[in-house]
């Protein structure tokens, strides 16, 4: 079958979009990327194996808001997607549509097209934080005699001490950190790329440095990730998936001497603790929301169940006061859709 020229094009977008596009104006997050390219793949898998579309086929009536709706109903309904994984995968078409309507005008009903798809209801989870002898008793479950203890430790009070979301805790460079400045701090990379800075405290910024000196020789390159891993000589930034592991293996080992650790434990629960604590101890809620790195202080106060009194009080005091290089994938000579695109065809 021979492709046409519509296929070629919007092939070329969708790799263009991901290697390009997407990781120099939309997000430097690993993960947000990785999202993206997630919900194309199987957007395109959805056309190939329930709308019969091959790459002869493969027009931009494939983007219009009847098959976006019918991708949702198959997410939900066949791959059972919860509403919550249904919505960023709906964020992410949007994304795409929208930055196809920006490069031609032909495919502007796409994106309007897109933006009438309704996302799906969800039920907003309450973050449930820990109490400060639920955070002593999980930090004193690691060696650290031992490498792997050391590391653990030193990642779990960074994690606390800064109330860092766990994405940026992990993309954290040497570079960043600044133990010498008369005022240690370390400087994160936020959602949207927004910079701020964390002042590390006395114990953080000695943990750090035994770390620094046992899993980078005392200073290490400066672009090296701070926790990392190394796989087949080559190391790269600490996954998720990794630090959610042993988590949970201390938080087992924690509970049994304290009830009040959670056994489902995960990272932000350092943070929403973190951020109870600066509240408890009389933070500022204006401060409390920079160093969470909130967008605004109104999400800081949903975030912590902000009483009116409290909310009053901040109002009162607010009226006073790196690219990623990707090589192109599509190919215009491959004849499946999914091959044309430079998309990997996901598991069932």
């Amino acid at each position: 079958m021979k492709n046409n020229k519509e296929a070629v094009e919007l092939a070329r977008y969708i790799s263009t979009f991901i290697s390009e596009y997407a990781p120099s104006q939309l997000t430097n997050s690993d993960h947000t990327l990785r999202s993206y390219e997630s919900a194309l793949s199987l957007y395109i898998s959805y056309l190939e194996d329930n709308c019969s579309i091959t790459a002869d086929k493969f027009t931009k009536d494939c983007f219009d808001q009847q098959h976006i709706e019918g991708w949702m109903t198959w997410l939900a309904d066949t791959r059972e997607c919860s509403a919550v994984t249904c919505n960023n995968r709906l964020s992410a078409m949007r994304a795409f549509t929208r930055y196809l309507s920006s490069r031609d005008l032909k495919y502007l009903a796409l994106d309007t097209g897109a933006s009438a798809v309704s996302y799906r209801k969800t039920i907003k989870k309450k973050v449930v934080g820990m109490s400060r002898e639920a955070v002593k008793a999980i930090l004193a479950e690691p060696d650290p005699k031992t490498k792997v203890g050391l590391r653990d430790l030193t990642l779990m009070i960074t994690l606390y001490g800064t109330a860092a979301r766990i994405s940026e805790l992990l993309s954290i460079r040497i570079g960043d950190l600044h133990l010498d400045d008369p005022k240690p701090y370390v400087i994160i990379t936020g959602k949207g790329g927004k910079i701020r800075t964390l002042y590390l405290l006395p114990k953080a910024v000695g943990f750090l440095r035994l770390y620094l000196k046992r899993y980078h020789d005392g200073s290490g390159d400066k672009d090296d990730y701070l926790f990392y891993s190394s796989i087949h000589g080559k190391s790269s930034a600490l996954s998720q998936q990794a630090v959610f592991k042993l988590l949970r293996k201390y938080a087992a080992a924690a509970h049994e001497k304290c009830n009040s650790v959670p056994l489902e434990l995960h990272a932000h629960q350092f943070r929403h603790a973190k951020a109870t604590h600066w509240l408890e101890d009389g933070m500022n809620v204006v401060q409390i929301s920079f160093l969470l790195g909130h967008s605004s202080v109104e999400t800081t106060m949903v975030y912590l169940d902000i009483t009116t009194e409290q909310e009053m009080a901040a109002l009162a005091t607010i009226e006073g006061e790196k690219n990623q290089k990707v090589s192109a994938k599509w190919n215009p000579q491959k004849d499946t859709l999914s091959e044309l695109c430079g998309l990997r065809k996901p598991k069932s």
